[in-house]
């Protein structure tokens, strides 16, 4: 192993902010403004018109489908203001690590032996801090976030856009095909 690095748990890596979840059933949700993105365990659930959390984070299933068919983890990298279900993890790092190198390190790392229930699978808090990670040198963590931070902001600028133009499709198309707009006077 190289100097400097050494072995640890997810424990020492990963900050987890789970305690300020709030849940909300489908009837509160549907009484609200959609505003801000509300995720569960998977995927975006819907819209809501406030936020719990603003900034950049990493979602892990909790329970529910925790796991893909080879083991890893269900992970979603969200960013901006949202809402998060009780059957996520909300996590940032700690030691040096960020949010996007901990996507990348649990996008390879098999979770399957930690996976708990028959029925519905669960990974817990203390499962998942137990899971061992090799923890490089504070130099290497951030000569690597140096890198990969430039990808990432990219993913989220693209993902934005993604989003601004499927409003508008969703705005114009309606209106172009009831005959409200003529295209045919726009110039390509």
């Amino acid at each position: 192993m190289p100097e400097g690095w050494r072995i640890g748990t997810v424990g020492d890596i990963i900050q987890l902010h789970d305690y300020k979840r709030v849940p909300l059933s489908g009837t509160e949700r549907s009484k609200m403004a959609k505003l801000y993105p509300y995720y569960g365990a998977t995927s975006l659930m819907d819209y809501v018109d406030n936020y719990l959390f603003d900034g950049i984070y990493l979602l892990l299933g909790e329970d529910g489908t925790v796991v893909d068919n080879l083991g890893f983890p269900i992970l979603q990298y969200v960013y901006g203001r949202f809402w998060v279900n009780n059957h996520a993890h909300i996590i940032t790092g700690k030691e040096g690590f960020s949010v996007e190198e901990l996507y990348l390190f649990f996008g390879l790392t098999n979770i399957k032996s930690i996976v708990t229930g028959a029925v519905q699978q669960k990974v817990s808090q203390q499962n998942l801090k137990k899971v061992p990670a090799i923890i490089p040198s504070s130099t290497a963590l951030f000569s690597f976030d140096e890198l990969i931070q430039p990808i990432f902001s990219q993913i989220r600028n693209l993902r934005d856009e993604n989003a601004r133009l499927t409003s508008l499709r969703d705005t114009l198309l309606p209106k172009l095909m009831s005959g409200e707009l003529d295209a045919s006077v726009i110039e390509l």
